[in-house]
């Protein structure tokens, strides 16, 4: 079987390094995160189960690190891209240091951007290719208030950008053998926000997260909800709950409400 190379963001820890674990068999590795020593020692593992695999060191919250990565893969070799690199930021927006705020954004929301424009080129010359990227349940949390929703306006933001990017940029690319999956996970227990997930019962594995995202692309799933039954119906309502809004909003008069005397 020939090997093709897939390269994982945040592959030092949780959801990332269990991609890789999955895909070590088949797949030869290239490995980002910003903890060198956490990626020798998983690059020394999958090595040893006769996988090639590649460390990079990058910090992808920052426009160095990202160029880093887009620079590996502009090469063109790399048949599977998986955007899984993040960080929470939890905190109202009134205490989030402003310093951070472009960092936050870059790591969420503008490198899973980037990278597959950097990788796209060199898919679509071999014909074939796919792009994972990785996003939350929390992008649909906007409006949801609770205790178990956490202070997220940062976060919940460059995951609703990057929803919106992996699926629109499904459509681009569905005249092409390219092929997009948007993961969007719920609590999972990983050393994510300090391993608070780790204590909570209905926060899924990591493995078992990882699984479900390839499994979904075996079944030729362009939108991963590992513990959603029936997500079909729940897509087929989002659709329509935007179709809604871009048609019934996109009109050439205001709404009664705002013509009336009250007005």
């Amino acid at each position: 079987m020939t090997r093709t190379i897939a390269l994982i963001t945040g592959a030092s820890s949780g959801i990332g390094a269990e991609y890789a674990r999955l895909l070590a068999d088949n797949h030869d590795l290239v490995l980002v995160a910003r903890r060198a020593d956490r990626l020798g020692d998983l690059a020394g593992e999958l090595r040893a189960r006769g996988a090639a695999v590649e460390v990079l060191p990058a910090d992808l919250g920052t426009r160095d690190g990202v160029a880093t990565v887009a620079g590996r893969l502009a090469s063109g070799d790399v048949r599977l891209l998986v955007s899984n690199a993040g960080a929470g930021g939890y905190a109202p927006l009134v205490d989030v240091d402003p310093a951070d705020i472009d960092r936050l954004l870059t790591l969420n929301a503008v490198a899973p951007v980037q990278l597959a424009r950097a990788a796209l080129p060199g898919m679509i010359a071999a014909g074939e290719g796919t792009i994972i990227t990785v996003a939350s349940l929390l992008a649909f949390s906007a409006g949801l208030e609770g205790s178990r929703a956490p202070r997220r306006t940062l976060y919940a933001a460059a995951k609703a950008a990057t929803v919106a990017f992996t699926r629109t940029l499904a459509g681009e690319l569905a005249d092409t053998p390219i092929r997009t999956q948007l993961l969007l996970p719920g609590v999972v227990a990983t050393e994510w926000n300090d391993g608070a997930g780790r204590d909570i019962p209905w926060a899924m594995t990591p493995q078992n997260v990882a699984s479900a995202s390839l499994a979904g692309l075996r079944l030729g799933e362009t939108v991963c909800t590992p513990g959603l039954e029936d997500q079909a119906a729940a897509l087929d309502a989002l659709l329509a709950a935007e179709s809604a809004l871009v048609t019934g909003g996109n009109q050439p008069t205001p709404a009664a409400r705002y013509r009336g005397p009250q007005a």
